[in-house]
């Protein structure tokens, strides 16, 4: 009598072949929900799938932990990972708690599909259902996985709802803005209250712009280095955020919500300034955003302070003289960017040329970019020699004419452009320390 073994099956005398071994990756994720709502944590799940897996003789080769939502596609790096190292035949089954562990959207779950029909994922199995590649198993999986997708896409539409009322009854809907704090009495939650220590300085801020004609740098500088002001989560406020706060109609008792969408509300929180005088703050911010017309002076972004290190900067003057004629004074001063009370002096910018060009005679401008510089220089002159004055020896003479005496006649003469092109051939440093100005390398 022929005999045969029970781990294959018989047709005849064909054998058929087992499916392979089911080895599994734990996949435990946290749910974004609350944690009252949540089936269990991530410790919890794992504690429940390994008992599980020792009742039932489940190999479990890998474990894997995430906490990112499964709300979108291809949004969680550890389910990608376990998608492709299923597809290089590490395992061939995931344990997990419950389907919606593994996707709530349609992307992601397609994927798991797809696996199984490739015959590379054998199993799911969760801790009350199991699911192989089959048709009614694998329809199952997926109504369980749009089951989850639709209950996300009904929580966003409720929670916009929510948020909807919720603006409609007056009430803000997210965090206040600084100088409000959010009520935490149950019976009058999502009400908003006068923050006691900021609002008064909130306040005072629309005041000085107002009336005292402040900028908003100003008062940036106010807050931060006479204050020492800082919001609710304990940062000082930015000077991008004391633009957007002296800017915000919620201080006077109304709000736009979404942003941008044009629906306006009246609030039910105490305003802290009129509205004619967030009208007056608007009127002077735009006359301080005024765009003047821009002007790169010579020696701008080239030299730094010697005492505190900002940058300087430069300003025009003009005084009328006794003839009537008005005549132009350039001033370069430090920027007080590190330093807002740096007491270095300005100093004119006649005064700071002569000064370069005395600091010229202890630098060797051999061999550094101004040699280049020179020759193209005298190529254009001679050019301009040969081509409108007609001089035909125009390049006689050249080799008499040294750098530093085209350096200092630059400095002296040239327009703004070639001096700064001729300072940007240094490989130093100009630094002015008490209307002192120094070349250091």
């Amino acid at each position: 009598m022929e005999t045969t073994t029970r781990s294959v099956g018989i047709i005849g005398k064909q054998a058929i072949p087992e499916a392979p071994k089911v080895k599994y990756c734990l996949y435990a994720r946290k749910s974004t929900e609350s944690e009252e709502r949540q089936v269990l944590s991530i410790d919890s799940q794992i504690k429940e799938m390994l008992q599980l897996a020792e009742r039932e003789g489940l190999e479990i080769v890998a474990m894997k932990r995430e906490s990112h939502s499964a709300k979108e596609t291809g949004q969680r790096p550890v389910f990608n990972e376990i998608v492709e190292e299923i597809k290089g035949g590490k395992y061939n089954g995931i344990l997990t708690w419950a389907p919606d562990r593994i996707s709530r959207n349609a992307g992601d779950l397609g994927k798991i599909v797809d696996l199984m029909d490739a015959g590379i994922l054998q199993e799911i199995r969760t801790y009350s259902q199991r699911f192989s590649n089959n048709p009614n198993e694998k329809f199952l999986l997926m109504i369980l996985g749009s089951q989850a997708k639709l209950e996300n896409d009904n929580r966003g539409v409720n929670v916009k709802r929510g948020l909807r009322t919720r603006v409609e009854m007056g009430l803000w809907p997210t965090t206040p803005p600084t100088g409000y704090l959010t009520q935490k009495l149950m019976d009058k939650k999502c009400q908003v209250i006068v923050d006691p220590d900021r609002a008064p300085v909130i306040k005072q801020m629309f005041e000085k712009v107002a009336y005292e004609k402040w900028s908003g740098r100003k008062v940036y500088h106010w807050l931060r280095f006479e204050l020492n002001f800082h919001t609710t989560g304990n940062k000082p406020l930015t000077c991008g955020n004391v633009y957007r706060t002296l800017t915000n109609h919620f201080y006077y008792g109304t709000f736009e919500y979404p942003k941008e969408s044009g629906n306006w509300y009246q609030g039910k929180h105490e305003p802290l300034i009129s509205k004619e005088l967030f009208d007056k703050v608007q009127a002077q911010l735009k006359r301080d955003s005024i765009v003047r017309q821009s002007h790169e002076f010579a020696f701008t972004k080239l030299i730094t302070c010697g005492l505190c290190g900002s940058m300087f900067s430069a300003e025009e003057k003009y005084k009328q003289l006794k003839d009537g004629t008005m005549r132009k004074y350039i001033y370069y001063g430090c920027g007080r960017a590190r330093d807002l009370h740096c007491k270095n002096t300005y100093l004119r910018e006649e005064e700071l040329i002569d000064q370069l060009i005395r600091a010229l005679d202890q630098i060797d401008l051999n061999g550094i970019g101004i040699q280049h510089k020179f020759e193209e220089e005298l190529r254009r002159f001679n050019k301009f020699q040969r081509g409108v004055l007609g001089m035909t020896n125009a390049s006689k003479g050249h080799q008499e004419v040294d750098l530093k005496t085209y350096a200092k006649y630059t400095l002296k003469e040239g327009t703004d452009q070639e001096r700064r092109e001729l300072m940007g051939c240094f490989r130093t440093k100009i630094k002015i320390t008490k209307g002192i100005a120094t070349i250091e390398s």
